[in-house]
């Protein structure tokens, strides 16, 4: 990556995702190029007999900050709209950066929305790049939403731990930090 943030686009793949993926969209395994995140919420076990009230929710808080270490360690696809600017979709007051683990789950969204056989331009961007550079620039309250419109999705809301302090939205006394994502549902974002 060369882009130093100063708002220069790199040059930017640019494909239609029917081509990519076949109209039917087929779940692949990654290949050896690709280190796709796994953002699926963690699996809820039965509780234990000896386990601490507190074991669970710091279990979870455990899981969460290993999936937002592996998204900031990742390269993700970042789709652009018509006016070349990021793929973002609005919701409760929150402007969400949409992206993708990999080229398939974009074209899984893509024709989720009846739209795989348009061009797409996009990039990839590191999530840390995501949530450090970028969500500092968008217009109020910002977070990165991943693979949105999947079962697997994942939200990194603008909390403390997960986007720069001087953007992180004040929760008013509740707990920050990297146990506050969010696993998504499965809707559908818009631009």
């Amino acid at each position: 990556m060369t882009d130093n943030g100063d708002g220069i686009p790199e040059p930017r793949l640019v494909a239609r995702l029917a081509d990519l993926a076949g109209e039917s969209v087929p779940v692949a395994p990654p290949g050896p190029e690709a280190a796709p995140v796994t953002a699926a919420a963690p699996a809820v076990s039965e509780p234990r007999p000896d386990a601490e009230p507190g074991d669970d929710a710091a279990a979870a808080r455990r899981e969460f900050a290993r999936l937002l270490g592996e998204f900031r360690r990742t390269a993700v696809v970042v789709p652009f709209d018509d006016h070349e600017s990021l793929w973002t979709a609005d919701f409760n007051g929150v402007r969400w950066i949409c992206a993708f683990s990999d080229e398939a789950a974009l074209a899984r969204f893509a024709v989720a929305r009846g739209e795989a056989g348009r061009e797409w331009a996009y990039r990839t961007v590191l999530g840390a790049r995501l949530l450090d550079v970028m969500v500092p620039m968008l217009p109020g309250p910002g977070g990165v939403a991943l693979d949105a419109g999947s079962a697997d999705g994942m939200l990194f809301p603008p909390v403390a731990g997960i986007v720069p302090d001087e953007v992180a939205v004040d929760l008013g006394g509740t707990e920050t930090g990297t146990g506050t994502g969010t696993p998504m549902g499965t809707g559908t974002g818009t631009r």
